[in-house]
Order: C-alpha cells, then sequence, then structure tokens
C-alpha cells in the first residue's frame, strides 16, 4: 500500500532540499518506489531528482493546452533512481490563487492515476505554513496520512511549525491525517537539539531526524544533484539514509498538541531566542 506523506515547514526552511535528499536516499539505499509532487507554485520540489531540469508544470500545462493535454507523458518525469516526478505549478504571477493549483493538480493526478499503488511512497512537497485552504488541501482532504514538518531553532520556524500542528488538528478528525514527526534542518543554533527535542515533547511528537548543517548539501546543489547521487558514502548522505531508514520504520504517529502563544514564547525566551523588549 502507497504511502503518502506531506512535508511542511516555514518558508525558506530546506523544505524541498531535505524532501529529495531523503526520497533520494530511500530510493538508493532501500529501493523505495517514490513519487514527489510539488506543490509549491516555484516548481522546484524535483529539480535535484531531475539534474536541474526544471519540468513542465501541470498548472502551465492545463492553463496553456487544456485539460486534455494533462497526460502524464506530458508532465511526468522520471529521474535518480526511478523517482516519478510531478510539479503543481501556479498561477500567473499576480493572477489567482496559487492554493486553488495545488487542488487542481492532485485531482488532475488522480483521475490519471499518477499515484499508482507499485508506489511505496508518494511525497506532496508543500508551501509554507497552513494559511490557505489549498495549501492545506493535503491535509484537510486525506491526500496525506502523514505528515513530516521541517524545522530548526529558530523562532519563525518554531512557530510556523506550531501553527502547521493547528491546523492539523482542525482536520485530523475528518481526514484521518497524523503526524509522523519533526525533522530538525539544522541552522547551528546555541541549543538547538535541546530545544527542538522539548518543542516536540510538548507537541506529543518526536524530533524524527536531527539533521546536521554541512557544505556538502550546496556542493551537490551546485552540481544539480542531492547529496546521495553526488556523494553516496558521505556522513551526510549517511544522515539522509538514517533519515529514510526513520520515516519507513516509525509507528508513531499522533495528533500534536499545539501550543499556546505564551507557551511559545516562554519556550523561546528559555532558550534566548527572543528579547524580552520583542514579546507583543
Amino acid at each position: 500500500m502507497t504511502r503518502k506523506i506531506a512535508i511542511y515547514g516555514k518558508g525558506g526552511i530546506g523544505k524541498s532540499t531535505t524532501t529529495q535528499n531523503t526520497a533520494a536516499a530511500m530510493a538508493h539505499f532501500f529501493d523505495q518506489k517514490i513519487m514527489i509532487h510539488g506543490c509549491d507554485p516555484k516548481a522546484d520540489s524535483t529539480r535535484l531528482i531531475l539534474g536541474g531540469m526544471m519540468q513542465v508544470t501541470v498548472m502551465d500545462t492545463l492553463r496553456e493546452e487544456g485539460e486534455e493535454a494533462v497526460t502524464l507523458d506530458k508532465v511526468r518525469l522520471t529521474g535518480f533512481e526511478g523517482i516519478h516526478c510531478v510539479e503543481s505549478g501556479g498561477p500567473e504571477p499576480g493572477v489567482g490563487c496559487a492554493g486553488r493549483g495545488v487542488i487542481t493538480a492532485i485531482n488532475l493526478m488522480e483521475e490519471n492515476d499518477a499515484y499508482v499503488p507499485e508506489l511505496d511512497f508518494v511525497f506532496f512537497d508543500v508551501l509554507g505554513d497552513v494559511v490557505c485552504g489549498g495549501f492545506a488541501m493535503p491535509v484537510r482532504e486525506g491526500k496525506a496520512k502523514e505528515i513530516y514538518i521541517v524545522a530548526s531553532g529558530e523562532m519563525m520556524a518554531l512557530y510556523a511549525a506550531n501553527n502547521i500542528c493547528r491546523g492539523m488538528v482542525k482536520y485530523a478528525e475528518q481526514s484521518g491525517v497524523r503526524l509522523g514527526g519533526i525533522i530538525c534542518n539544522s541552522r547551528r543554533v546555541d541549543g538547538e537539539r535541546e530545544l527542538i527535542e522539548e518543542f516536540c515533547s510538548k507537541l506529543g511528537t518526536q524530533m524524527i531526524m536531527f539533521v546536521p548543517r554541512d557544505n556538502i548539501v550546496q556542493k551537490a546543489e551546485f552540481n544539480r544533484k542531492t547529496v546521495t547521487e553526488f556523494a553516496p558514502d558521505s556522513e551526510q548522505a549517511g544522515v539522509y539514509k538514517e533519515l529514510g531508514r526513520r520515516i519507513i520504520e516509525n509507528i508513531n504517529f499522533v495528533v500534536p498538541t499545539p501550543m499556546t502563544m505564551d507557551e511559545m514564547e516562554g519556550l523561546v525566551l528559555k532558550y534566548g531566542l527572543l528579547d524580552v523588549g520583542e514579546t507583543s
């Protein structure tokens, strides 16, 4: 049975990089059959899997050629280790709602039988915070049953993660979606590991992986590759391998218990992320 996972997190947290590197490791080291459906209008959720190629998006095809042109041959490419790649795309800049593009693209992929049972995992790489009905769609309608949130020890990343959990709670009963854990994409903040572990404890979940900051990630990106393809024997490739293993074997899925604003401010104050004069 295909496991469908949505990866959320604050914009700029490294969500797409984490998703692609994890998927590549799962395919390479564990022979998992994987599809990545990019739900960011920038359409860069599959670039490293495809060797830097920016693929034709579902929404561009729909807008320019019509619904009949939205076929798997047109909008789905296959990259590193056989990973299938689809990008939702978005509206023309300044026109329309990008969130609605997510809804439309996922529905069209379902109609085209893109999420075949032979796949072990489908990853939905979703833009930013759950602030729009469109981007909440994988959670709201149960398109994804598992959620992982990419965060760091930075204040705004934690606020975004907490907000995403609030959105999850709203839809958990009707959709059955559950939180699988927090992925800490380290920013080398003082006390970061301890902060994330305490944050996870308060949410009732786990820090499923602490991903250290390593320049090899950027070097691989410069070469238009994931770390696993660029340097499969590196320590960082081993980190993504371990994260992939933990996701494959994970059985700890919960409805989170989001923190109140007072609790959030208390936590960030405890770890020195917020000056007293900055509270609001």
